[in-house]
């Protein structure tokens, strides 16, 4: 089965039993916990450890996690686990979060520029995002002095690359596609 598919999956079933017992917030700070947990280099070699047996995983689970997550938390650890797909568990964290912003009328935007933007720009990007695409906004800014300057926007699947190193690189196309022609 797909990668993609066993992660959806296993999220829209949580996220809808989450949603018939209302503790979907609960349950989407629980994913965002899980999801901080497992970007770790230990996490990540933990959940595709062959070596370590399920019992021991749901234990090493169980003790990491219970009292601090919802009960259907773990019981969806205790599953994706019995199955043998604790190594989806950072992506099922990932499409729970998404499924929960979606489901709030929230767009997920990432903003990326070569310095901090201040208060006002953000301010006006998160005004124009909210405007053309009716929604509430939750933008993450990021910063990479490679883009050299201008930005990088992704508001869910649209992209609008703004920098000075995409025009750079258009040019240089440009040129070397002339270069060649004119031989």
């Amino acid at each position: 089965m797909n990668d993609s598919k066993i992660s959806v999956r296993y999220s829209r079933a949580l996220f809808q039993l989450a949603l018939e017992k209302k503790i979907i917030d609960n349950v989407n700070q629980d994913m965002i916990f899980i999801a901080e947990i497992c970007k770790t280099t230990e996490a990540k070699e933990f959940l595709h450890s062959p070596v370590i047996i399920p019992s021991k995983k749901n234990s090493i689970f169980h003790k990491m996690l219970d009292g601090n997550v919802e009960p259907i938390t773990l019981l969806l650890i205790d599953l994706i686990v019995k199955n043998g797909r604790e190594s989806f568990l950072p992506a099922i964290a990932r499409v729970f979060i998404h499924e929960t912003l979606k489901f709030k009328g929230i767009t997920e935007s990432v903003l990326t520029t070569a310095v901090k933007v201040d208060e006002k720009v953000r301010n006006q990007v998160i005004a124009l995002i909210s405007e053309v695409f009716s929604t509430k906004v939750e933008l993450t800014e990021n910063i990479d002095p490679e883009i050299l300057g201008g930005f990088v926007l992704r508001v869910d699947d649209n992209y609008i690359d703004a920098s000075i190193k995409n025009k750079l690189r258009k040019i240089r196309k440009e040129l070397l596609g002339s270069t060649i022609a004119s031989q």
